[in-house]
């Protein structure tokens, strides 16, 4: 009796053994399917609405995406920004350097689609590309597509383009003899701190706001100095401290510091003020580009002359597709004018102002 007792617990325990291991066998993995579905598992619209992002890949170029002062823009960025909100997600872009790591890397699964006319006989999208595996986020464009959307797009960002950029209040360059703003104590006591002149401080400002601490951009920049939400946070400047006169001097020497450190290579005080100043302006990653060029063509990477000529240039396409440009088209004469207007008005400052 005892030996049939514990056979019969031998076969129990088999039996669970056994139902265990099968148990095993078809149990699936958290992400679904087993192993093998799983790595050839489309990820089309619905996957990328519920990831919340749409990868689209593109070149630099006036027509398709660059920087300025912060803000993306380009024809076909913009439509990309208006197909992503259409299906619910963000827009993440990755810029590649060429057509052939465009389609490399779609093909690979690294992004949902090509932003940049690659199929340009295809009138039924902006000629973009999509992955073979998306078919129905390829129906969700071709649905959401109609050609005049170029246009439209072309004719917002000329408005934004061609507007005054900063929403401001006009105040004199000086307010009287000797006394430039109602700023003054301010950019005395931080200019110090970095070793500027204050009188090339305030003609910075009057650049950037001409003295209107409520000053506005289109692309989110705020106060006197002009100061994006991203650098503001950077820097430690409270969102709700932009407009404050004192905090946006503040925080513009400490990035002015940052930037002319990150230009230590530069040993002439003078040129790389301006080179900060270009900075400050246009991107620091683009006046890299340019003194790069500069330096390709046997030219002073370190005088801001021979840079501007590079920072007008990155406007074309021979230069900004030049392998040593790692950040694509630049609109670089507002840029140029930049620098020098502050340089100008510092010469003035100069002789009526101590």
């Amino acid at each position: 009796m005892r030996f049939l007792k514990h056979t019969g617990i031998f076969i129990l325990l088999l039996l669970l053994l056994t139902a265990c291991n099968n148990r095993q066998e078809v149990v699936t993995p958290p992400w679904g399917g087993n192993t093998d579905n799983a790595a050839s598992s489309e990820f089309d619209l619905t996957e990328i609405q519920q990831a919340g992002e749409l990868i689209g890949l593109t070149l630099s170029g006036p027509e398709t995406y660059y920087d300025y002062h912060g803000a993306h823009l380009g024809v076909h960025y913009l439509l990309g920004e208006r197909f992503a909100s259409q299906i619910g997600t963000r827009l993440r872009v990755e810029v590649c350097r060429d057509t052939t790591e465009l389609l490399a890397r779609l093909e690979a699964g690294e992004a949902d689609i090509i932003m940049f006319p690659v199929d340009a006989t295809d009138s039924l999208s902006p000629g973009w590309r999509l992955g073979n595996d998306k078919p129905l986020l390829t129906e969700a464009l071709h649905d959401w597509y109609r050609p005049q959307m170029m246009d439209e797009a072309r004719r917002q960002e000329r408005q934004m383009l061609t507007k005054p950029r900063v929403r401001r209040r006009v105040f004199a360059p000086m307010l009287s003899r000797g006394v430039i703003s109602h700023y003054d104590a301010y950019f005395k006591q931080y200019a110090h701190q970095i070793g500027w002149d204050w009188r090339l401080l305030a003609a910075q400002c009057y650049q950037e706001s001409t003295f209107d601490p409520n000053a506005q951009s289109w692309a989110g920049a705020k106060g006197l100095m002009q100061i994006m939400p991203a650098t503001a946070d950077h820097l430690g400047l409270p969102r709700d401290q932009m407009n404050n006169p004192e905090q946006s001097i503040a925080a513009a020497t400490r990035y002015l510091k940052e930037l002319e450190a990150e230009l230590s290579a530069v040993r002439n005080p003078y040129e790389r003020q301006n080179l900060a100043l270009a900075a400050y302006n246009g991107g620091l990653h683009h006046i890299r580009d340019a003194m790069r060029l500069a330096e390709r063509d046997g030219r002073n990477a370190h005088a801001w002359n021979d840079v501007k000529t590079y920072v007008l240039r990155l406007s074309q396409p021979q230069y900004y597709q030049d392998t040593l440009v790692r950040n694509g088209y630049m609109r670089g004469q507002e840029t140029a004018e930049y620098v020098d207007n502050i340089r100008e008005r510092y010469k003035k400052y100069k002789r009526s102002a101590r």
